[in-house]
């Protein structure tokens, strides 16, 4: 009777066995899972290779913008060089400075001409320059001091300030003009100046009247 039993519980020998059906199960769930994860990462690897194509489209058909020339900036009216013809004509004007020689690295003393009235210009020179002569449209920088000629009473000198000073020949007093054109830079010149080619012999302006007396030393001319 056992016999029987367990012959009838055991199954045919060609059939499987519950455990290795669920094995079989077990390996086939696994070989879809493989399947799946493999067709995953070949979508990916597809997205991939289509997005750099696109990228790598675009990039070609997008054109490029240049980069910009440099360009120079506008200049603003207030930013612009005042023109040789603006500029005020006193610096227009200033010459170079020059080295003082040592013959007149020393203010002068000035003396009286007397009571004798002027009726011509008196140039003296007093120191000799080496330099070029003066022509009578330069602009000269100068050392001067000036004084009344019957007294000799300094009226003003250049001296007092520190510093020579430029003067454009053609437009000073005619006997100033006259008296240094033609004198050579360096020199150191007294000139005696009738009124009527100073000021005149009244005053007038704040400008001294009467002939006067001027040393000048020229420092440089252009």
């Amino acid at each position: 009777m056992t016999d029987q039993l367990q012959t009838a519980d055991r199954p045919p020998a060609d059939q499987p066995t519950s455990a290795e059906i669920a094995a079989n199960a077990r390996r086939r769930g696994q070989a879809v899972i493989g399947a799946l994860s493999g067709v995953a990462v070949v979508l990916v690897l597809v997205a991939v290779f289509v997005g750099i194509k696109v990228a790598d489209k675009n990039k070609s058909t997008t054109p490029v913008a240049a980069p910009a020339a440099s360009a120079p900036a506008a200049q603003q009216p207030d930013a612009q060089q005042p023109s040789a013809d603006a500029q005020d004509p006193a610096q227009q004007q200033q010459p170079a400075p020059a080295n003082t020689p040592p013959a007149l690295s020393k203010r002068p003393a000035i003396t009286a001409g007397g009571s004798k009235k002027l009726t011509a210009l008196k140039v003296t020179t007093l120191v000799k320059g080496t330099g070029p002569k003066v022509t009578a449209t330069q602009t000269i920088t100068v050392n001067y001091v000036l004084a009344s000629y019957p007294t000799g009473k300094v009226i003003e000198a250049s001296w007092d300030q520190g510093q020579a000073v430029p003067l454009q020949l053609n437009s000073v007093i005619p006997g100033f003009a006259q008296g240094l054109t033609g004198a050579t830079v360096g020199s150191r010149v007294q000139l005696d100046l009738p009124a009527k080619l100073a000021y005149g012999d009244k005053p007038s302006g704040g400008q001294p009247a009467g002939d006067l007396r001027f040393i000048v030393d020229i420092l440089a001319a252009q």
